[in-house]
């Protein structure tokens, strides 16, 4: 049965694509208000954490990171991808996302 319904899923598509199936059984859930990139020609490493800034005009902010996720250029590029669909997905059903701070790049 399961032969089946894998058939028929790719069935008219000319392709064989497999169905992926995602184990969540030792995945873990954090929270990140900010995040980083860098990258090198093999890689690119997003840090992930949370500014608990209590009071505006602070001299200095301090980022507590919880997660570094390492990706290939490839994959980065497919993850920039997903979030350009679902960042648009949201702005079309609550309007636009505006960034109030401007992205510091290095030149």
């Amino acid at each position: 049965m399961a032969d089946k319904d894998k058939k028929d899923e790719t069935a008219g598509t000319g392709t064989n694509v497999p169905v992926v199936k995602w184990d969540d059984s030792a995945m873990g859930t954090s929270y990140a208000n900010v995040c980083n990139v860098t990258s090198t020609r093999e890689e690119v490493t997003l840090l992930f954490g949370t500014n608990q800034t209590l009071y505006a005009g602070q001299q200095e902010v301090t980022v507590k990171l919880g997660n570094r996720i390492i990706l290939s250029p490839y994959a980065a590029k497919r993850l920039c991808k997903l979030l350009e669909h679902v960042v648009g997905q949201y702005e079309a059903r609550f309007g636009e996302l505006s960034i109030s701070h401007a992205i510091q790049t290095e030149k």
